[in-house]
């Protein structure tokens, strides 16, 4: 009985959580914001899918099973690192365009920001 309850409970926060992501990818508008809920809410949701599958072989089925937690594991390391790159491929598709958006601080973009006392990267070549 309490293994059902566990392997339930991570089948509901689960759901739970990829129901929130899709609805975030849904309701938000702009690509920044939209990373946030499959990369959050969702890899939440599958891993907890995954955790329960796991909990199901190993304490219904007495089967020690890998893939599960190969899965899991890639699935929490490539998700961020495909957000990474989706946000940088937009940061400087609107930093060409010159349309990125004020952030609301001292600093802009951090990774464009230039040391105020340096001239941008590529300038001292194209004056020496």
């Amino acid at each position: 009985m309490l293994v059902e309850v566990l392997i339930s409970f991570f089948l509901v926060v689960s759901g739970i959580f990829g129901l929130i992501g899709s609805l975030g990818l849904l309701k938000l508008t702009d690509t920044m914001q939209r990373l946030h809920a499959p990369t959050k809410a969702t890899t939440l949701g599958v891993g907890g899918v995954l955790i329960a599958s796991m909990l199901f072989m190993l304490l219904v089925k007495d089967h020690l099973s890998f893939h599960e937690l190969m899965i899991t594991l890639f699935l929490f390391l490539t998700a961020p690192i495909s957000t990474l790159f989706i946000a940088q491929t937009h940061i400087l598709m609107n930093l060409k365009r010159g349309d990125l958006p004020d952030t609301g601080r001292e600093h802009s973009w951090s990774i464009y920001d230039d040391p105020p006392d340096q001239a941008p990267v590529g300038e001292e070549n194209a004056k020496g």
